[in-house]
């Protein structure tokens, strides 16, 4: 090998076009490593140099395994139903989750990958009981008692992922060494999936109550420090030092647990906006959510709308559920730095939102007339 031109180590991302995936991605390839984002859809940002957009599909087993040739880590980040409409296409959810990650597993074997780091999520243990610093040793949630079919999915995947642990691989070179991380809620400037739909509630004025116990706790985590995690993760697989953290499971957050609407408290206002003073009951929230599925499913072949909250959202943002990262520090030498909402109250501003000068239209009346009537029959329905 060439000492001043070393042969860089290849890594691919699935999901690579994604939020997260890119940032990870830009992350590796300052470390001296290739990169390859492997999605459907191709990042809007400009890729750096070092990396590399390979359209293809997790679902399709063959591209996968065209994909892995040459890579001697994956980081299986790609998913699909983690929240609103896509929630409630169940087909495509274990398409993509399961499916996929059965192909991901099968394509290491075959090519001869030694290292898999699977992007699992708190909901494999987690279905609207209350957790206080919960650690790695709480089992999985029976999978009947999932109120979603992504939860369901990314529990399954995660034990195959898990369970595969010690394969020999294919080529009899090597064996596969995987471990998974489960992650918070994801935020940081430039985030796609959650803050942009926040911030269109808060714009069109469907902000407007809170729910839950005001002292409820749950977590989140920046991107920094997610992909933190997610680089200390693949180093241990490929150390010496017994692997510690193959076959093995984390909790992965800022380690500062806040209630879900005061951690929005400071974009809501940043951007102009006044925090609801309204307070509704849980169940009752729930009970609404419920019902939009419930019209979701009878229209949504012919009006794909959506839903203001699910069922599974109403659980994760106003049911106490937080768990403890010492096991990520411990094993991993994973450091969470401490971050706030500012650049994403920045990053939004410089997109254009921010609070301006209105007159009350006949749209503004229509929607106010709506919400009024969704409470009222919420109300209604629950006596």
């Amino acid at each position: 090998m060439d000492a001043e031109n070393p042969i860089k180590e290849r890594v691919l991302i699935t999901g690579g076009g994604g939020y997260f995936g890119f940032r990870l991605g830009c992350a590796l390839c300052r470390g001296a490593v290739d990169v390859l984002l492997f999605d459907v859809s191709k990042p809007t940002q400009e890729m750096p140099e070092g990396v590399t957009f390979l359209q293809g599909d997790v679902r399709v087993a063959s591209e996968v395994e065209d994909a892995l040739q040459g890579v001697s880590c994956v980081f299986h980040i790609a998913s699909y139903g983690m929240s609103g409409r896509e929630q409630l296409n169940r087909r495509r959810i274990e398409d993509v989750n399961l499916r996929g990650t059965e192909n991901v597993i099968q394509a290491c074997w075959k090519v001869g990958v030694s290292r898999l780091v699977y992007t699992s999520t708190y909901n494999v243990v987690f279905g609207g009981q209350v957790v206080e610093n919960g650690d790695e040793s709480l089992p999985y949630l029976p999978l009947h008692l999932h109120p979603d079919h992504y939860s369901r999915t990314k529990a399954l995947a995660e034990m195959k992922v898990l369970e595969a642990d010690g394969m020999i691989l294919g080529n009899g070179q090597g064996t596969l060494r995987t471990c998974a991380l489960r992650p918070a809620g994801i935020y940081g400037p430039g985030e796609q999936r959650h803050l942009p739909r926040i911030v269109r509630y808060i714009e069109q004025g469907w902000f407007r109550f809170v729910y839950g116990d005001p002292g409820s706790l749950v977590d989140f985590v920046h991107i920094d420090n997610l992909v933190q995690a997610h680089t200390l993760a693949a180093q241990s697989l490929a150390s010496g030092e017994g692997q510690k953290a193959a076959g093995q499971a984390y909790f992965i957050s800022d380690g500062r647990p806040v209630n879900n609407f005061e951690f929005f408290r400071p974009l809501v206002e940043g951007l102009g906006y006044a925090f609801p003073t309204l307070r509704l009951p849980l169940p009752l929230v729930y009970f609404f959510a419920f019902l939009t599925e419930m019209v979701h499913s009878l229209v949504g072949h012919l009006y794909n709308f959506q839903p203001l909250l699910t069922r599974t959202e109403v659980y994760k943002t106003g049911v106490t559920h937080y768990f403890s990262v010492e096991k990520a520090k411990r094993e991993l030498g994973y450091e969470p730095r401490e971050y706030g909402l500012e650049e994403v109250i920045e990053w939004f501003k410089s997109h254009g939102h921010g609070r301006k000068l209105s007159t009350y239209t006949i749209a503004h009346f229509i929607r106010d007339a709506v919400f009024v009537l969704l409470l009222v029959v919420v109300v209604l329905s629950w006596f």
